[in-house]
């Protein structure tokens, strides 16, 4: 496949990365709830190791959502090979830059589209998709 402007990324290494990536991804949230397991065991002895606890608790929380939103766009990146749509921006449908796959491999919009869309979710215009599905 040829996109509007260039010829396809190197697909087969931008889906072991992305591969990869999911497989650290599932591995460190299985590592994470196991911890969580272990540590519930530990029953708080006064408001200080309980307020740790929650505190903690709040983290993992925050951090598996991080990790399935991740999970998510990696799976959509995989996806949009399997459609020969991968490296094209879903916004403006040109090619996504070498240099950011190389740095995001699941990137889903160029840098300037990227931007834009960051600027009106930080305004409220927009909900990031990833973020309403998560919820």
């Amino acid at each position: 496949m040829i996109t509007k402007n260039g010829p396809k990324p190197k697909l087969t290494h931008y889906k072991k990365i992305l591969e990869k990536k999911a497989e650290e991804v599932r591995r460190s949230m299985s590592a994470q709830k196991a911890a969580q397991v272990v540590a519930r065991l530990d029953v708080p002895s006064d408001e200080g190791d309980l307020s740790q606890q929650h505190h903690e608790e709040w983290i993992f929380l925050n951090r598996n959502t991080i990790d399935m939103k991740l999970l998510r766009e990696i799976s959509d990146a995989l996806r949009r090979m399997d459609h020969d749509h991968y490296g094209v921006c879903l916004e403006c449908e040109e090619a996504i830059s070498v240099k950011r796959l190389d740095a995001v491999p699941w990137a889903r919009y160029c840098v300037t589209c990227q931007e834009r869309i960051a600027a009106r979710i930080a305004e409220g215009e927009l909900v990031d998709e990833y973020q309403e599905a998560g919820q």
